[in-house]
């Protein structure tokens, strides 16, 4: 965690900032995480304006302004006039620390942060736990920088409540001495590669390992998916908040300072074990595309469904926990399975859409591999009971829609949605069957992410490609081997009867019509996920249509 101070005299300059958009507007969801008890409980955790910031930092300058107490430092500047340098004493009353972690080392909760800041506002010296009467101060929290650090911004006024000053002398070296010991209290050493299995992006060894012997998956990643693909199969906002919890998760929105109409952030959490308190994640600690503000340039923007989607969030608002949907819609019903062959067809135009893209329009690509990388969500959720090759190339594809917030902009009109596509793959009923339309929809799928490859390798990204490049050889070639294998039929159109001879098939079926002209067996009739072994009953005597139904 590397420490960064400077001083000032302008306590609203500084908090306008942290709450406005930014150098590069990479700022979002800006609120505070930490600070001063009569501060925080005045102003709540909600997202801050300018009015809210230039009120707080009102608060923070009232020992100063009341009891008159001046705080200087000297400081050469450059006279405009002449141009000579020259020494003279200038305000610093206000103290500014930001506390940032190494992009490799990932996100870390509200409540961490929160924690933290308190803990290294005690050691410095700022506290009451000193002995002394407090600073007023504020933690605030306005999401990853340009380079993609996790970072807090922690503003302090030097005038103590009592009229003394706070010291500051040597205070960089302490602040760095003190972010080592807090690196190692809260576990925020360099984490080891994700390759020997210690911990990867945020994750603590100790949280990885646990999700490990207990067979189960860490919390954030399957949050991930669940928010991935509601979101990509969501056609608005209001639907978007329903399949969060048909997905099994609890969400609460983050409503803009002052209102219950305006909705700037979210949270979810998974349903703790009996007694426990559940472990909320913000959207953007989830992933860089899964904050509000960037899932809204897939959703069309409209009264009807801004009122829609403000009715849905403030229903989850008043109990997380018993939440009803307002309005329920298309996400309660199955989808007819005629639709399959549409919704491909729909991911078929995608990809000739984007031939037209230049590669080095990386909002556009980055809105492709979200929008397949929620379809790879989408199904895992319905056929992986434990995290499996559809979940990993959702999370490996996601990687390229992770671009930064100044970088991103609303989808381009007249573009082919996969809402549709990745609805079916997560509503489809299929009793447990892999069918020939899902291998229908994957090859399409996996074409898709091939040309996001062909992207990262144009644009000389050549460790994305071969990241892609593996998980098309592997994780697909696990997924596809569990389908039924596609044939095509004497038109020349995918089906499961009248094949077409081996050599007019690309090389991949031809082998399997070859197996099968031989009459060995072909691969791939079952889920993606391995079948349950359930215990022996008693046979009955049943039709060979209600076997193939129950055995399956």
């Amino acid at each position: 965690m590397m420490p960064n101070i400077t001083r000032g005299g302008q306590m609203g300059g500084l908090m306008v900032y942290l709450a406005g958009a930014g150098k590069s507007n990479e700022h979002e969801e800006q609120h505070l995480v930490g600070g001063n008890s009569a501060v925080v409980t005045m102003h709540g955790y909600g997202v801050l304006d300018r009015d809210t910031a230039l009120a707080i930092a009102k608060d923070l300058d009232e020992p100063r302004v009341k009891l008159g107490v001046e705080v200087t430092r000297q400081a050469r500047i450059t006279d405009p006039d002449t141009g000579e340098s020259i020494t003279t004493r200038v305000a610093a009353d206000v103290w500014h620390c930001s506390l940032s972690l190494r992009a490799e080392e990932g996100q870390l909760s509200d409540e961490k942060w929160g924690a933290i800041s308190q803990d290294f506002m005690d050691r410095m010296g700022f506290t009451e736990a000193s002995g002394k009467a407090d600073c007023r101060w504020v933690a605030v929290r306005h999401g990853l920088s340009t380079n993609g650090n996790d970072h807090v911004h922690i503003a302090v006024s030097l005038v103590r409540e009592d009229g003394t000053k706070a010291p500051t002398h040597n205070d960089f070296k302490r602040a760095q001495g003190i972010c080592r010991d807090l690196e190692r209290d809260y576990g925020l050493e360099q984490l080891e590669s994700r390759e020997r299995g210690i911990g990867e992006r945020g994750i603590k060894p100790a949280e990885q390992a646990r999700a490990q012997r207990t067979g189960t998956e860490v919390e954030a990643h399957k949050l991930e998916r669940i928010v991935r693909s509601a979101s990509v199969a969501s056609l608005d906002e209001g639907e978007f908040v329903r399949r969060i919890r048909r997905g099994g998760a609890l969400v609460r929105p983050r409503f803009a300072a002052g209102r219950d109409d305006v909705v700037a952030g979210y949270s979810v959490a998974l349903r703790p074990e009996k007694g426990a308190q559940p472990v909320w994640y913000g959207g953007g600690r989830l992933a860089r595309d899964l904050t509000l503000p960037r899932m809204r340039e897939g959703w069309p923007d409209s009264p009807q469904s801004a009122q829609g989607a403000v009715d849905e969030w403030r229903a989850t608002s008043k109990n997380p926990w018993q939440y009803r949907p307002v309005a329920p819609g298309r996400e309660e019903t199955t989808p007819d399975p005629k639709l399959w062959k549409q919704y491909t067809d729909e991911i078929k135009q995608l990809r000739v859409q984007m031939r037209e893209i230049p590669f080095e329009d990386r909002a556009g690509w980055a809105h492709l591999a979200r929008d397949t990388a929620g379809a790879f969500a989408a199904w895992s959720q319905r056929v992986e009971a434990t995290p499996g090759p559809l979940a990993q190339t959702a999370r490996d594809l996601s990687r390229t829609a992770q671009i930064r917030a100044h970088e991103s902009k609303p989808k381009a009109a007249g573009r082919v949605s996969v809402a549709g596509a990745t609805m079916m793959l997560l509503q489809a009923s299929t009793q447990g069957q892999g069918t020939m339309a899902e291998a229908i929809m994957l090859r399409q799928l996996a074409s898709t992410v091939k040309a996001v490859m062909d992207m990262h390798t144009a644009i000389g990204e050549a460790q994305r490609a071969s990241q892609l490049d593996r998980t098309l050889r592997e994780q697909y070639s696990q997924v596809r081997d569990r389908l039924p294998a596609i044939v095509r039929t004497e038109t020349g159109q995918p089906g499961s009867a009248m094949p077409t001879p081996a050599q007019d098939l690309d090389p991949e079926l031809a082998k399997i019509v070859q197996a099968a002209q031989r009459g060995q067996v072909v691969p791939g009739t079952g889920t993606p996920v391995p079948t349950p072994i359930e215990s022996h009953k008693p046979q009955t005597t049943v039709t060979p249509n209600e076997r193939d139904g129950h055995e399956r």
